[in-house]
């Protein structure tokens, strides 16, 4: 009798207790998937990899099939090294660095887009513009006016890791290598070396080109700060009157090389909001130059020059 006792009266509590509101969520809203979690990502991978292999293979193929009808275009000699850190005030360092940056940072894109993993997409994409580079040196160590150079290697290796140590420290870029050109008027008086058209000026000319790190200076400040991440300080590096290595073969022009520096600010296209997929993939390969922009500079002929547009 008294369990029936206590069963009546739990059953007059059950239904004399407040109804509760209704539950917005479904059971299987909170239940977790029956599919693991991993399973829509592999599909990604064995559908974009493939792709993203093949279409890998063939632009590298092209680049380096135009590189060699551009540049190596005179006799070849058995593969040798050759130290060229003190030619060209080091300008084409800076461009290995900054080719083997983009190229790591496509990559790494490219593998997260595939499916694979944040960790993963990083090592193993961070370390493409290292690969897809060094091989150009088999083509210098075969060209007698040139030679496999050690610190382009180094050059490649740090744009690599450049890109491989931002992308483990903040998940992103926040200083970025950029480019900017401008005809000169010394690529005339050596155009098989410094270029005949403008897209050899482009590749050979380093009187024409600036090299520049952005910094987003927005993503280190406080989440309350106004500043815009799209407007970004950069310096920038750049030389003049380089038409020979030699001094004494510019100076018979009247020539000296001399170096730049540049202090200007920059537009990120990246930060700029937008709902065109077109858009935004433009914006993304755009990101690698800079913009034309004030700037000041100072070399050590002039000292401080202020441009009201740089490019």
């Amino acid at each position: 009798m008294p369990q029936q006792l206590a069963q009546a009266q739990a059953l007059t509590q059950l239904r004399t207790a407040p109804q509760l509101p209704d539950f917005p969520y479904s059971a299987s809203t909170l239940a977790p998937p029956l599919t693991p979690p991993d399973s829509s990502r592999q599909a990604r991978l064995n559908r974009r990899l493939p792709l993203l292999a093949g279409g890998l293979a063939v632009t590298y193929t092209g680049l380096t099939y135009g590189l060699s009808k551009a540049w190596y275009t005179g006799e070849k000699s058995r593969f040798h090294w050759f130290n060229d850190f003190p030619e060209w005030k080091q300008m084409d360092k800076a461009g290995h660095f900054w080719g083997a940056f983009h190229e790591s940072r496509g990559a790494v894109d490219m593998l997260r887009w595939a499916g694979l993993d944040d960790r993963k997409a990083i090592w193993y994409g961070g370390f493409v513009g290292f690969l897809l580079q060094s091989p150009i040196e088999i083509l210098d160590g075969h060209d007698p006016d040139y030679g496999a150079s050690a610190t382009d290697l180094a050059a490649n290796f740090l744009g690599s890791v450049g890109l491989i140590g931002q992308q483990l420290a903040w998940n992103e870029v926040r200083i970025m290598p950029k480019v900017s050109f401008h005809t000169s008027r010394y690529a005339p008086m050596r155009p098989n070396v410094l270029g005949r058209s403008f897209a050899e000026r482009l590749l050979k000319d380093y009187n024409g080109q600036t090299y520049w790190l952005a910094v987003d200076v927005g993503a280190f400040m406080p989440a309350t700060s106004r500043w815009p991440r799209w407007l970004q300080p950069a310096v920038g590096y750049g030389a003049q009157q380089m038409v020979y290595n030699d001094a004494d073969a510019n100076a018979a022009l009247g020539l000296r090389a001399y170096r730049q520096y540049y202090l200007s600010l920059d537009v990120d296209l990246r930060r700029i909001p937008t709902r065109s997929k077109l858009l935004r993939r433009v914006f993304y390969v755009a990101s690698i130059f800079h913009l034309p922009a004030p700037a000041l500079e100072y070399n050590s002929r002039r000292g401080l020059v202020l441009h009201g547009l740089y490019y």
